[in-house]
């Protein structure tokens, strides 16, 4: 079964227990190395951001941000193919983005048996 794990990072950098990018190497190479990888990208910095809506008649509007006051915000995702939920939740608990005031949101990929 195929899980998405949204990193959702903290925005304070005043804490500890924030995560270093050779944690994030070795959690990469741990999920690749495992054989549960199906995918995973990082996001760019919120600033690049740009939110699109369109209201009922049609228009479309289009803003810099989104700057909703927020603690967390979303710095990327993996996508991973193992055998349950539980696994999934052990893989998003060794993620270091869980860390740092930071969390991770798992979710299961939709099968439309397409």
């Amino acid at each position: 079964m195929k899980y998405m794990l949204l990193i959702n990072a903290g925005t304070s950098a005043q804490d500890d227990d924030a995560c270093t990018v050779e944690d994030w190497m070795a959690y990469d190479q741990a999920v690749r190395e495992a054989g549960v990888w199906v995918s995973g990208e990082s996001l760019a910095d919120l600033v690049t951001a740009t939110t699109v809506r369109v209201s009922k008649d049609g228009k479309r509007s289009v803003t810099d941000g989104p700057y909703a006051e927020t603690r967390e915000v979303l710095g990327g995702f993996y996508v991973i193919d193992v055998p349950d939920l539980d696994v999934a939740l052990d893989w998003a608990a060794r993620c270091p983005g869980a860390r740092g005031g930071g969390s991770i949101v798992v979710r299961p990929v939709a099968d439309f048996g397409m």
